[in-house]
């Protein structure tokens, strides 16, 4: 394999970063994780994600010199020009860290830098569930709600490394429920598995109302999404109807990205996609209602292929991206 066609991409998380080296297809040759132990500070993160990313190179049986490029990823408030973490919940305490420019001093190779719901829509677009369209909308259920958009190959990044925030569109102001972000009428309020428990427990406290998640919840102590899911599956009422208003929103938020990029596919990711083929339909089924016809007939709405290895997937396509311009 010639140097130009081998790359590293690095996603950060909040308790665990993933690095793979990925041919110039977007096949993985190596997968490997390491605990974040963001608790230790920028500075040891920083180390961390140069030992992840030699292990990756390792467990690949290649060299340094066969990496062309390397990309990472990481959460929170960003400069992606920059290639700098400026705030990050999921990473406490680090502030304004220079995470491309000491990765590319480290290595000596050309190293982008991207936001990790950014970084795994390039993922699907380039190797996963939009190979071969040339724009792409992704979603990313979680606890929260992230997003990415790809046109015409490139990542949206905006003028202030803000595009894509999917997450925090305005889907209800009337009676807005409050967002994790603080603010108000939020996707993710409404759509993220925080959502759905939330949601849940709040139908759950209302007089008269029965389901067989009481039940879940008084043995349990706790409800998850997946339990909530897994009873609408069995045909309870409350659970079917907290799973199908999930639905809504999110098609409400597909429908506003079809109707601002027009792109040539919406693509579902992160846990919630565990709920199944039967949800992925229930939003298709609400986006043919909400959508213009001419969108909601040509836009397929799918699931992502690539599970967890999107992030670092998408990430050495952003270094790629580097030295293929």
């Amino acid at each position: 394999m010639s140097v130009a066609q081998c790359f590293v991409g690095l996603d950060v998380g909040g308790s665990a970063m993933k690095a793979g080296v990925v041919d110039d297809h977007g096949k993985p040759l190596s997968a490997v994780s390491l605990p974040t132990e963001a608790d230790r500070g920028p500075e040891a993160g920083l180390e961390r994600m140069a030992e992840t990313i030699r292990e990756a190179v390792r467990a690949a049986n290649r060299t340094l010199d066969e990496i062309a490029a390397i990309g990472v990823a990481t959460p929170g408030l960003m400069d992606i020009p920059a290639g700098i973490i400026t705030e990050s919940v999921n990473l406490r305490g680090w502030r304004n860290v220079p995470v491309r420019d000491t990765l590319a001093r480290v290595f000596g190779k050309p190293t982008a830098f991207q936001n990790d719901a950014n970084a795994a829509a390039m993922g699907e677009f380039w190797a996963g569930a939009g190979k071969g369209v040339r724009s792409l909308v992704f979603f990313t259920l979680g606890t929260g709600v992230g997003g990415g958009i790809i046109l015409d190959g490139k990542v949206l990044e905006g003028r202030n490394s803000h595009g894509g925030e999917l997450g925090h569109v305005k889907i209800e102001m009337s009676n807005p429920r409050r967002c994790g972000c603080g603010r108000l009428g939020c996707l993710e309020a409404y759509a993220s598995a925080l959502s759905v428990v939330k949601r849940t427990y709040e139908a759950l406290n209302r007089p008269g109302v029965r389901s067989t998640l009481r039940e879940v919840l008084t043995s349990r102590g706790e409800l998850t999404a997946r339990d909530v899911f897994a009873s609408a599956e069995q045909g309870d009422d409350l659970a079917s109807r907290i799973v199908e208003e999930t639905a809504y929103y999110l098609a409400i938020g597909a429908m506003n990205a079809m109707h601002t990029i027009d792109p040539d596919m919406i693509v579902f990711g992160g846990g919630m996609t565990a709920a199944g083929e039967g949800f992925l339909e229930r939003i298709r089924h609400h986006v043919r209602e909400l959508a213009f016809p001419i969108p909601a007939e040509r836009t397929p709405v799918r699931y992502a292929q690539l599970g967890t290895d999107a992030g670092f997937i998408g990430a050495a396509a952003c270094g790629r991206q580097l030295v293929e311009m």
